[in-house]
């Protein structure tokens, strides 16, 4: 099999395709690579104006290389590799928006320090029990969540496991694209 995309290289190409300067844009696209990226690195310090930056449906194992990027506002990983949210502590004051379905992340203990954070998706993933759950409630601003092909929803009936959720997380205003109406 080839060698995965790096970084660079996808960043190169984003520049070829849309005549931009990466490093002044504010929405990078980096999703689909062929060969897939696995790794986020150092490269990504370089997109200091970048407000929204997709790496999704790649096949990358962990998060890093984010630290300096104090302008992100939306964080796409959907369809990677991802085991756990470790890495994301960099961006606790300022991200807003993690989209983190379809991985293999079980453990979100990282997600407690996200002050910022409104929306966050992490369908599709491996989270099992309500201790996990539950770290969704420290987040300040978190109102927004998609849960749903997480082992722990399966083990439920859908109302059984909106209530519970619903009770759980106090703040939330929308549950798996549903306005969440207290009372439910």
């Amino acid at each position: 099999m080839a060698k995965p995309t790096t970084i660079k290289e996808a960043l190169t190409r984003w520049e070829e395709v849309t005549k931009l300067d990466s490093t002044k844009a504010t929405d990078i696209g980096l999703q689909f690579q062929w060969p897939p990226i696995e790794k986020m690195d150092g490269t990504l310090a370089t997109l200091l104006d970048c407000r929204k930056l997709s790496l999704s449906s790649n096949m990358i194992e962990k998060i890093a290389g984010i630290g300096n990027l104090k302008n992100l506002r939306i964080l796409c990983l959907a369809r990677n590799n991802i085991k756990a949210l470790t890495g994301i502590e960099a961006l606790a004051d300022t991200l807003e928006e993690l989209w983190i379905s379809y991985n293999i992340i079980e453990k979100i203990k990282p997600i407690e320090s996200m002050k910022a954070l409104k929306v966050f998706y992490v369908s599709n993933n491996s989270i099992k029990d309500w201790s996990e759950f539950s770290r969704m409630s420290i987040p300040p601003k978190l109102e927004e969540i998609t849960f749903l092909g997480n082992p722990l929803y399966e083990l439920m009936d859908e109302a059984g496991f909106r209530s519970e959720a619903i009770r759980r997380l106090p703040n939330m205003k929308k549950l798996d694209g549903e306005t969440v109406i207290r009372g439910d």
